[in-house]
């Protein structure tokens, strides 16, 4: 695999910020369903957008990590949750708008998450799993402080999407591929396998009997 130094690229900068935004939105939307207040819509929308990114930067020792060194972070995550305070009836419009805000979200942190990691001198598999993480430790979070059951522990595909996604970049990584048309299609491919399998019913397997 081609050596790459450890720094963010515009294209790993941009898909942050932008699955900050969206992550951020899902968060905020589903602060405003539960009727929470002012303050609690942005703190979920602030813990959903970050939460997985300051692990994915202290794991890879990323210190201190990415959103409190660039006020980018804060200030995209911040606006994420006006925006779904003031303008959740648009949002609400969409058809499942928090499952397909949270299915963006994910292509995108999977795809950044594991892209970073590589920058970092990580291989493969580590690079994988902390795509994984990304893209669903804040919506871990979220949903925790909710009282939801995550997503990722429900029957519906969610992890396995990402690992999806993560595994595209890895393989763009070894046949040396340009980054961005496989950042793409990486990030393009968790989000179908995720809504797809929301609307088909699919499921990960579960253990025999059980």
């Amino acid at each position: 695999m081609p050596a790459i130094i450890p720094d963010v690229s515009p294209l790993l900068l941009a898909m942050d910020l932008t699955g900050i935004f969206i992550f951020g939105l899902t968060g905020g939307t589903l602060a405003v369903r539960h009727r929470l207040d002012i303050f609690g819509v942005m703190v979920l929308a602030l813990v959903t957008a970050l939460a997985g990114g300051v692990l994915r930067d202290l794991l890879i020792g990323a210190i201190p990590p990415a959103t409190m060194q660039d006020e980018r972070y804060l200030i995209t995550a911040l606006a994420s949750g006006l925006f779904a305070f003031f303008f959740h009836p648009f949002i609400n419009r969409l058809v499942k708008p928090v499952m397909v805000l949270d299915a963006a979200g994910l292509g995108i942190f999977a795809v950044a998450g594991c892209g970073k990691a590589l920058a970092y001198g990580l291989g493969p598999l580590p690079a994988v799993l902390l795509g994984v993480l990304t893209a669903c430790g804040g919506g871990l979070v979220r949903d925790v402080l909710v009282a939801e059951v995550p997503r990722v522990l429900r029957e519906e595909i969610y992890a396995v999407a990402a690992l999806l996604g993560a595994a595209i970049v890895i393989a763009g990584a070894m046949l040396d591929l340009p980054k961005a048309p496989v950042a793409i299609a990486g990030a393009a491919a968790a989000f179908l396998l995720r809504v797809v399998s929301v609307l088909r019913g699919w499921s990960a397997p579960r253990a025999p009997g059980s």
